[in-house]
């Protein structure tokens, strides 16, 4: 991920590293109208329950919920409509090559202003059966134990 000062995170998808094991990730713009811009400015963006999928040769972003901006005009944009992703056809095709195999599947993890423009990191990612976040949430809490242990004998 971008480490720039002039980054501000907007929302971030928690749910996502618990849900899915992350393959790779993108940084990718998204097209936006100017009400949703704003509403995206001011936090009202839900991005738990999206998902993007290839289709027509373009990255298209699903369900993900932008609030309505309440100082728009009555042509206020859908909070729920697909919005598409700005991609190059390389990496589209590079993402539908992978999403093509089993289980692969394209999520967003965060959605970011970068200066003036609001980008969102996509990841490549597999979902986790039952039991492997049974697993992946004993390993992590083993670790943490291991390094307060750690911590205390210093």
């Amino acid at each position: 991920m971008t480490e720039e000062k002039n980054v501000k995170y907007i929302a971030k998808n928690r749910k996502a590293r618990h849900d899915y094991t992350i393959v790779e990730t993108i940084e990718a713009g998204i097209s936006l109208l100017g009400s949703e811009v704003k509403s995206l400015r001011e936090g009202k963006v839900t991005i738990s329950d999206a998902y993007a999928e290839v289709s027509g040769g373009e990255i298209i972003l699903k369900n993900l919920h932008i609030s309505q901006y309440k100082m728009a005009t009555r042509e206020n944009h859908d909070p729920l409509r697909p919005r598409r992703l700005l991609l190059h056809k390389r990496e589209i095709r590079k993402l539908f090559a992978k999403t093509e195999q089993k289980g692969m599947t394209l999520i967003p993890l965060a959605i970011y202003l970068k200066g003036n423009r609001v980008k969102i990191e996509l990841a490549v990612a597999v979902g986790r059966k039952k039991y492997d976040k049974r697993d992946a949430l004993a390993k992590a809490d083993a670790a943490k134990k291991i390094k307060q242990a750690m911590k205390k004998d210093y």
